[in-house]
């Protein structure tokens, strides 16, 4: 590996380093909220789905017949 490039490569680590600074990291119970959040927003969108699923399945097994 060339001297450029481990420069490169340092350079691009201090960068990525200053930005994780930046970042403003949620408290325990901010995460907890929105992990909840998520969670019942995605059991309610899987749930809706195969509802769905479930009714045009039964839609074409009766046109089908």
């Amino acid at each position: 590996m060339s001297e450029k490039a481990k420069t490169q490569k340092k350079s691009w680590f201090k960068g990525l380093q200053a930005e994780f600074k930046k970042v403003i990291w949620p408290d325990k119970k901010t995460l907890a909220k929105q992990t909840t959040a998520v969670v019942v927003v995605s059991v309610i969108l899987g749930l809706l789905i195969a509802v769905i699923d479930a009714l045009l399945n039964f839609g074409i097994e009766f046109l089908v017949r």
